[in-house]
């Protein structure tokens, strides 16, 4: 299940996978896997990507439906 709304929202603040990243003390690769789909990240990485683009838990990661 891909992450579209995290991708949306990173793209909303002008940021690459890579500074993400940065950002959060992961791996571009990393944060490449969780918007494909491929990889379901801690809660502490969840709550760290939340904080970087300003959003909530909810906005992102929750499955609606």
């Amino acid at each position: 299940n891909k992450n579209l709304k995290m991708k949306a929202a990173r793209t909303a603040q002008g940021l690459s996978q890579s500074q993400l990243a940065a950002a959060v003390g992961a791996t571009r690769q990393t944060i490449g896997l969780i918007e494909a789909g491929g990889y379901n990240p801690s809660l502490n990485l969840c709550i760290a990507i939340c904080k970087v683009l300003g959003t909530t838990l909810n906005d992102l990661f929750w499955e609606e439906g």
